[in-house]
């Protein structure tokens, strides 16, 4: 069994034997409701505010400058020619990204550790992310990987390039993986069934609902996405902040369809410019209410899921069928509505 799979702690991680194979699993979730304590001002005073943030992030292409799955798949896979054709194909729609993900997966041949020690002497981590993952840390702002890769190669990379001390406050949303310990088979565990395998969108969605679409007081949370491909749209649709790496397809996109995003060379940009956002939020609204960079879609869909629940905890509790029409019919109406509004597109 390669060492480095079992690196994880266990209260985070359990390994599991199933058909010759080790199934990796990581089972608990940050609370996401982490209220930001203060932020420091151009003086280096704390300013404190009330407003949660949340921040989501791709890996591949945005924290790393390479693409994990590539780095394998070319050493100890399919090969650099035949993952182009298969990218080819999910790019036509020819087949989906689930059905080709599964195939360059299945290609590898090669112990965890011997796939992971390429890696090492490959990747290139953004040059401003460990001190902007500080800044995270310290001001009690969760950070949160999102992607469609395997969670075990991520958490193993995360660990190596940031120290498991600091790669703990970091959760990770993406499939898990069974692989044998030889390495002769590679397996991805689709965290959705879904021709994507993983729905970032509706991943950000679930903890969104987890985390409270609100705050006790009634105020928004802010929501915060960073990516680099177009793969990355869904998510960042549900975000009231976008940022976009500079001179990648996501920004092309966002720029083709007039999508409002914020531009970054590295990390430091995004540090920055969230150190803004904050001073600009605190100084207008005081952390209540809606933030100053608010995406009203995405938060009328967030209000309108908040709704179909509460209905469905209502229908649930209230026995007359009477009182059910005159209590839900309301809600009915406004969840009606969404459908004449466009998402961004």
């Amino acid at each position: 069994m390669p060492s480095i799979i079992v690196s994880e702690p266990v209260a985070t991680r359990q390994l599991l034997e199933q058909n010759g194979s080790v199934v990796v699993r990581e089972f608990i979730k940050q609370d996401l409701r982490v209220p930001l304590s203060s932020i420091s001002n151009d003086n280096g005073d704390k300013i404190s505010s009330k407003r949660d943030i949340i921040i989501f992030s791709d890996f591949d292409g945005t924290i790393f400058m390479q693409d994990t799955g590539h780095i394998l798949f070319d050493n100890h896979g399919c090969g650099p020619q035949r993952r182009e054709e298969l990218d080819e194909e999910i790019k036509n729609g020819v087949r989906s990204f689930r059905d080709v993900s599964e195939e360059m997966w299945g290609s590898l041949k090669v112990p965890f550790g011997d796939g992971f020690e390429i890696m090492k002497s490959v990747l290139e981590i953004d040059p401003d992310f460990r001190e902007f993952h500080e800044f995270c840390i310290d001001r009690n702002i969760p950070f949160n990987v999102i992607s469609a890769g395997l969670k075990p190669v991520l958490r193993a990379v995360l660990d190596e390039f940031l120290g498991k001390k600091a790669s703990r406050h970091i959760d990770i949303i993406a499939n898990d993986a069974s692989i044998t310990p030889d390495g002769s088979q590679w397996k991805p565990i689709w965290l959705h069934d879904t021709p994507l395998g993983h729905d970032k969108a509706a991943s950000i969605k679930e903890y969104r609902t987890t985390a409270s679409s609100e705050s006790e007081d009634g105020s928004c949370p802010l929501v915060v996405f960073v990516g680099d491909g177009v793969s990355d749209l869904p998510a960042a649709r549900e975000a009231d902040v976008l940022f976009a790496r500079q001179g990648l397809r996501l920004e092309e996109y966002c720029i083709e369809n007039k999508i409002p995003y914020i531009p970054f060379a590295t990390f430091a940009d995004i540090q920055r410019e969230i150190s803004k956002i904050i001073r600009d939020d605190q100084r207008n609204t005081k952390g209540h209410g809606k933030p100053v960079q608010y995406n009203p879609k995405a938060n009328f869909w967030r209000k309108v899921n908040k709704s179909k629940m509460q209905n469905k905890e209502t229908k649930e509790s209230v026995t007359s069928s009477k009182d059910i029409v005159n209590v839900t019919a309301p809600c009915v109406a406004y969840t009606a509505a969404p459908t004449s509004v466009s998402l961004l597109t």
